[in-house]
C-alpha cells in the first residue's frame, strides 16, 4: 500500500480516500493528536490522504504511523533520503506512542518479496518481523523516535529475532506415559505423527480417545524454520501470536467446539480477512471431538483444504487464500449411546439410529482420512498395571528419525520452491512423488489389489494407503516398502 498526502492552502479539512474502513477513517483524530502531543505542528490546510491502490479496501489501524509520517514529509519536516526505501506500519496513541498491530510477520515477508529491506514497526512487533531474513527491522516506541531515525538524527539498533523458545516441548504436564493399554492405538498415532496423516478414532465413551488426542502434540517432529514462519504468520494476522515471541513455540493444536460454524472453521464471514481453525492449525493438528455432532455443512468445507493444503474464500469483490496444511484428528462414538462396540455394556440404539448417526459423516470426508482406528474400552487389569508405558520422548525420537528420512528425500525437490509448495511429509506427496517413492513388490501389489476389491477402496484411498505404507517403512528404517508395511497400512482402512 502507498500512502500519499497532499496539503492545499484553504480552510482546514481532513479527507481520506481509497476505500478506507471505519477504523482508518477514525484515525484522523488519533493522528492529529499524536502529531500535536509529539511536538509537531498540525498544518492548518486542506489535508487529503490517498491510500493506493484505490480499489482495495483498507482495514485496521496499521496506517496511522505512515499517514502521520506522510503529513510531516509533505510539510518538509522529514528528509526523503531514508523515506524512499522504507516501509512503515503501526497504530498511534494520542500521546504519540506507537502501538502494536496484527500481521507484522506477514508485512515483513511482503517487504522482502517486494525487494526492499527496511521496515519500521512498533517495538512490540519487532521480534516477529525480524524473523524474515533480508529485512532490516527498526523498532520504534513513539512517533518522534521514528521521525528522528528517518532524519538520521539518531541511530536505532535493528531488531533481532529470539528463536530460543521455538520448538519447546509441548505441555510438559501431559505424556503418553499416562495412557494405559491401547498399544495398537498408540502405534497408529505414532505412524500418523511420523507422516502427518489424518486419523479417525472410533470407540465407546471413556476409552481414552480425547486423552490420546491431547498427547499427540508431544510426539510431533520438530518443525523447520519455513514451517514455523508459515504457521506463525497466520497467528500473527489473527492477533494470536504469544506476546513478546518471534514465532510460535511449537506446532499448533486447535480443538474447536462442535458448535463451530463454517466460517469459524475455514475463515471469512461477511468480511473474509481473518483465518479460521483450519488455517490456525497450519502445520499442526486440528482435533474434532465428537465428530458426528458437528454440522454437516461445517464438516463438508474441510474437504477442499484437506486435499489442497489451502482454503480459498471468495466474495463478490475479492477472494482470499489462507494456508491450511494441517493434520486432522477426529474422535467419535460408534453409535448415539456410544456402546455399540463395548462388550461390557448393552447398546440400546436401533439399526436405523446407528445408520443415521454414522451417515452424518460423508463418504468423501472419510475417504480423505488416512487412518481409521478402533479404540476399545480399557480393561481393569491394564488400568492397574504397574508396567511403565512408553513415554512421549521415546516415541518422538522414532518420529524424528522418520521425519529426517522424509526431509532428506524431499530436500532436492524443495530447493528453489516457495514455502507453500514444499513437501515436508509423506502426506504431502502428489501422484508423481507417490509413483517414485512408493513402488511395491509383486506380493505387496497383490495384497493391496485384493484389499481394494474386498474393502471397496477408492483411488484416493489407494493413494493414501500407499502414503501410510511409506511412513511405516520410514519408521522401520527401510528403503523399500515391504509386504508387512502394506498390510499394516491396509489394516488402518478396515474399520
Amino acid at each position: 500500500m502507498e500512502v500519499e498526502v497532499d496539503l492545499t492552502p484553504g480552510v482546514f479539512s481532513y479527507v481520506t480516500v481509497g476505500l478506507p474502513d471505519a477504523a482508518v477513517k477514525e484515525s484522523q483524530n488519533r493522528i492529529l493528536s499524536a502529531l500535536k502531543n509529539s511536538g509537531f505542528n498540525v498544518p492548518i490546510k486542506r489535508i487529503t490522504v490517498n491510500l493506493a491502490p484505490a480499489d482495495i479496501r483498507k482495514e485496521g489501524s496499521a496506517f496511522d504511523l505512515p499517514i502521520a509520517v506522510a503529513i510531516l514529509a509533505a510539510q518538509g519536516v522529514i528528509s526523503p533520503d531514508r523515506l524512499s526505501n522504507t516501509y512503515l506500519v503501526g497504530e498511534l496513541a494520542l500521546d504519540g506512542r506507537v502501538k502494536p498491530v496484527r500481521g507484522a510477520l506477514s508485512i515483513s515477508v511482503a517487504v522482502r518479496d517486494n525487494g526492499h529491506g527496511t521496515v519500521i514497526t512498533p517495538a512490540e512487533n519487532s521480534r516477529e518481523a525480524a524473523v524474515v531474513e533480508g529485512v532490516e527491522v527498526i523498532p520504534v516506541e513513539n512517533l518522534a523516535q521514528a521521525v528522528a531515525w528517518l532524519n538520521s538524527e539518531t541511530e536505532i539498533i535493528p531488531a533481532v529475532p529470539d528463536l530460543a523458545g521455538t520448538n519447546a516441548v509441548y505441555r510438559d504436564e501431559v505424556d503418553f506415559l499416562d495412557v494405559k493399554g491401547q498399544q495398537h492405538v498408540r502405534r497408529a498415532i505414532e505412524v500418523a505423527a511420523a507422516g502427518g496423516h489424518n486419523v479417525l478414532m472410533i470407540g465407546p465413551p471413556g476409552s481414552g480417545k480425547s486423552m490420546i488426542a491431547r498427547r499427540l502434540p508431544t510426539i510431533l517432529p520438530t518443525w523447520t524454520l519455513d514451517e514455523a514462519i508459515s504457521s506463525s504468520r497466520v497467528h500473527s494476522v489473527a492477533g494470536l501470536l504469544p506476546h513478546g515471541m518471534s514465532l510460535l513455540p511449537h506446532r499448533p493444536f486447535r480443538a474447536p467446539h462442535h458448535t463451530v460454524s463454517e466460517a469459524g472453521l475455514v475463515g471469512g464471514g461477511h468480511n473474509p480477512v481473518l483465518p479460521g481453525e483450519v488455517s490456525l492449525s497450519h502445520y499442526g493438528v486440528l482435533f474434532l471431538d465428537e465428530l458426528p455432532e458437528f454440522r454437516r455443512g461445517a464438516l463438508e468445507v474441510l474437504r477442499q483444504p484437506l486435499e489442497d493444503g489451502h482454503v480459498t474464500i471468495s466474495r463478490a469483490s475479492h477472494s482470499i487464500t489462507f494456508p491450511a496444511n494441517f493434520m486432522l484428528l477426529c474422535a467419535m462414538n460408534p453409535c448415539p449411546c456410544g456402546y455399540a462396540t463395548d462388550p461390557a455394556k448393552e447398546c440400546r440404539c436401533t439399526p436405523p439410529q446407528i445408520n443415521r448417526y454414522r451417515q452424518k459423516i460423508s463418504g468423501p470426508l472419510l475417504d480423505r482420512i488416512d487412518i481409521h482406528i478402533d479404540v476399545p474400552s480399557v480393561k481393569y487389569q491394564e488400568l492397574k498395571s504397574e508396567v511403565d508405558c512408553e513415554s512421549s520422548g521415546s516415541i518422538r525420537d522414532r518420529v524424528e528419525a522418520a521425519h529426517k528420512i522424509q526431509n532428506e528425500r524431499f530436500s532436492a525437490q524443495n530447493s528453489g520452491k516457495k514455502s507453500a509448495k514444499k513437501t515436508f511429509r509423506n502426506s504431502d506427496m502428489g501422484p508423481r512423488q507417490i509413483k517414485k517413492y512408493c513402488a511395491l513388490g509383486e506380493q505387496s501389489e497383490k495384497l493391496i489389489r485384493n484389499a481394494m476389491d474386498r474393502l471397496g477402496l477408492s483411488a484416493r484411498a489407494y493413494m493414501r494407503t500407499l502414503k501410510v505404507a511409506r511412513t511405516i517403512a520410514d519408521l522401520a528404517g527401510t528403503e523399500n516398502i515391504e509386504t508387512e508395511h502394506v498390510a499394516e497400512a491396509i489394516q488402518y482402512r478396515a474399520v
